[in-house]
């Protein structure tokens, strides 16, 4: 089994993007279960999603601990205690930002300008769509024609129209990204520890 944690806020389609993620998943042919987790409803909250990818049946609606991929909407969080607590050996973490950031001991770590895209393509400072291209071109999990079919069964018209171009670009981000990962990268500033949590 495959698991995904995403973190993000209240708005910024946390939920949306482990949907995503099963849907393109299941039109791999895959087995996937995406639930949201439970926080707080005001503005700006934290809030966490999960998604689970397996060729079998899947049970369970637990949150998702001990996760091979971790996606980050907002790299603010990265200060957040235990963010990305629990991340396995050679997993991914993929992280909104519009700079690439290294953390010491996190050389999986991948970073990608997801609202910038989402701003340019939709008008929108959302980046869940970004996000899911991003995380389809560095994990491998899912196709690049499956994200395709996952956006079209979320949106349509000129919106959907507009959100696989983010995907796309998002796609063509990470794949570049992928090629010269020396070209990318440098210290995220001292507040940040390699597990996530806040120094003192």
């Amino acid at each position: 089994m495959y698991r995904i944690r995403v973190h993000g806020r209240t708005g910024q389609g946390v939920a949306t993007t482990a949907e995503l993620i099963g849907w393109a998943a299941i039109y791999d042919g895959h087995v996937a279960l995406a639930t949201p987790g439970f926080g707080s409803d005001r503005a700006d909250a934290t809030v966490d999603a999960y998604c689970r990818i397996d060729d079998a049946p899947i049970g369970g609606l637990e949150p998702v601990d001990a996760p091979d991929a971790v996606l980050v909407l907002d790299a603010k969080l990265l200060n957040r205690p235990g963010l990305l607590s629990g991340l396995r050996p050679g997993g991914l973490a993929l992280v909104n930002s519009p700079a690439p950031l290294t953390l010491p001991d996190l050389p999986q770590l991948r970073t990608v300008p997801a609202t910038r895209i989402a701003l340019t393509h939709t008008g929108h400072a959302v980046a869940n769509v970004p996000m899911l291209g991003a995380f389809a071109a560095a994990s491998g999990i899912v196709s690049l024609k499956a994200v395709h079919t996952a956006i079209e069964l979320r949106f349509s018209g000129p919106v959907a129209r507009d959100s696989r171009e983010a995907a796309d670009e998002a796609y063509a981000y990470m794949t570049a990204a992928a090629r010269e990962p020396d070209a990318v990268g440098f210290d995220v500033p001292g507040s940040v520890a390699a597990n996530g949590k806040a120094r003192s």
